[in-house]
C-alpha cells in the first residue's frame, strides 16, 4: 500500500509450508505441443510484494499434475524461498480506478496475452474512500479490456481480504460494501464464453493472525489465499464450465474481524434442489460432529457458520448437514449445497469438502435474515 509500510519478505515461513504441503517442482513446465495456458496474477501489494501466495499455488498446481502453465505479467518475480514461475501484474500502491482510468490494462496484456486472469483488487481504493460503484466501474472497464485481448478470457475475481488498519478506521465497513456487491457485478458481467468466478477471500481471513499489518498477508495469509485461489483457478485450467465459486481448502475456523453494520446487499441467490445420491448406511467406524455459530450480526440478518468434524475412526466421503430454524431465511450461501424448505435446513458438502480424514474438519457458511428473533438451532450431521 501506498501509506502502509512494506511487508517483509515470506520466504522461510513459505518453504516450509510447501514442504509439508507440496512437492516443488520445476520452475517452468516441459515444452509441449500445446501451448501452455497463461495465467496473469493482477493487483496491488498483496499479489506483488512479493505476493508469496503465488508461490504456494504454482507449486500446488504443479504438485496436482497442471505443469503446462505459464503466470505471466509485466512485473519481474520476486524471492519467496521456493522456485516457482513469479511473473505477474502485483503493483504496490496500485488502484484498480487509477489502472481503469488511465488505460494501463490494455498494454500489459499485449505484452503477456493471458488466457485467465486472477483479480484481488480494491484494497488501495477502499483506502482510498473510492466508491462502490465507482470500483464496480473500473472492474468492468478491465473486464471489458481483458476480453478485447481474448474473446474467451477467463476471469477470476476475489472478494478482497478484510483490512484492519489504525490509520483507516472506515475500511473494514468499506471492504463489507465493496464484497457483498462483487457477486452481484458478477453475474450480470459474466457471459458463456468469457466467464467470471468469484472467489471469496474474505470470509475466515482473520487480520489478527493472517497480516502483520491489518493489510498485508503473513504466513498463514499467504496458504488461506492460495487454498482458496486453487480450485476455481484448477477448474478455469480445465476448461470446466462449472468452476467453484468459493475455493477455501482450509477451514473457515476464523471470523472477519469487524462485523458488517448493514446487512450485505448480495441479492439472494437461487438454491438447486437436493442432490439425489441414493441412501446408504454409513460404513463402520465413520461419526461426524458438527458445531452452529453466528459470525456476525445485525437488525434483522446475521452471518452463520457450520463446522463440521470427522469424529469417527475412519475416513467420510461425503456429510449432510441438517436443522430447523425457528424464524430464519438463508439468502445466500458458500462451501455447500444448502437447501431450506420452509423452516428446515439441509447442507450437503461441496466437491471440494466432502473428504474428511479422522480429527479433519471443515466449514460452510451462509447468511439469513430474521424476524422477531435469532435463536440458534440444534444441527445434525450424517456422514457416508
Amino acid at each position: 500500500m501506498r501509506s502502509l509500510p512494506r511487508r517483509a519478505a515470506l520466504a522461510a515461513a513459505v518453504a516450509s509450508a510447501l514442504v509439508a504441503s507440496v512437492v516443488v517442482l520445476a520452475v517452468r513446465p516441459a515444452a509441449s505441443a500445446v501451448d501452455p495456458v497463461r495465467i496473469m496474477p493482477l493487483g496491488d501489494s498483496i499479489t506483488g510484494s512479493p505476493g508469496c501466495w503465488r508461490a504456494l499455488l504454482w507449486n500446488r498446481l504443479q504438485n496436482a499434475g497442471q505443469t503446462n502453465i505459464d503466470f505471466v505479467g509485466t512485473q519481474a518475480p520476486q524471492g519467496c524461498g521456493v522456485p516457482y514461475d513469479g511473473d505477474g501484474e502485483g503493483h504496490g500502491g496500485a488502484l484498480v480506478t487509477a489502472v481503469a482510468d488511465q488505460n494501463q490494462l490494455p498494454g500489459w496484456l499485449a505484452a503477456t496475452r493471458p488466457h485467465i486472469v486472477l483479480m484481488h483488487f480494491g484494497t488501495n481504493d477502499v483506502w482510498s474512500a473510492r466508491p462502490v460503484d465507482v470500483i464496480l466501474a473500473a472492474y468492468s472497464k478491465l473486464v471489458d479490456q481483458m476480453r478485447a485481448s481474448d474473446p474467451t478470457m477467463r476471469v477470476l475475481v476475489a472478494q478482497i481480504i478484510p483490512m484492519a488498519a489504525s490509520a483507516c478506521a472506515e475500511c473494514p465497513q468499506r471492504v463489507t460494501a465493496l464484497n457483498a456487491a462483487i457477486p452481484g457485478w458478477a453475474a450480470g458481467k459474466s457471459t458463456a464464453q468469457s466467464p467470471i468466478v468469484v472467489v471469496d477471500q474474505w470470509t475466515g481471513f482473520n487480520t489478527a493472525t493472517d497480516t502483520g499489518d491489518g493489510v498485508h498477508p503473513n504466513d498463514a495469509g499467504n496458504v488461506k489465499i492460495s487454498d482458496r485461489w486453487f480450485p476455481a483457478l484448477s477448474a478455469a485450467i480445465t476448461g470446466s464450465t462449472t468452476p467453484p465459486t468459493t475455493s477455501p481448502t482450509t477451514p473457515r475456523s476464523t471470523p472477519p474481524t469487524t462485523p458488517p453494520t448493514t446487512p450485505p446487499t448480495t441479492p439472494p441467490t437461487t438454491t438447486t434442489p437436493p442432490r439425489s445420491d441414493p441412501v446408504t448406511t454409513a460404513p463402520a467406524g465413520t461419526a461426524c460432529a458438527v458445531t452452529y455459530r453466528i459470525v456476525n450480526s445485525w437488525p434483522g440478518g446475521f452471518q452463520g457458520e457450520v463446522s463440521v468434524r470427522n469424529s469417527g475412526t475412519a475416513a467420510i466421503s461425503r456429510w449432510t448437514v441438517r436443522f430447523r430454524f425457528a424464524n430464519q431465511l438463508i439468502t445466500q450461501s458458500w462451501s455447500a449445497t444448502v437447501v431450506q424448505s420452509g423452516l428446515d435446513v439441509t447442507a450437503t458438502n461441496a466437491s471440494w469438502n466432502g473428504s474428511l480424514a479422522p480429527a479433519a474438519s471443515t466449514t460452510f457458511g451462509f447468511i439469513a435474515n430474521w424476524t422477531g428473533s435469532n435463536p440458534v438451532p440444534t444441527p445434525t450431521c450424517t456422514p457416508a
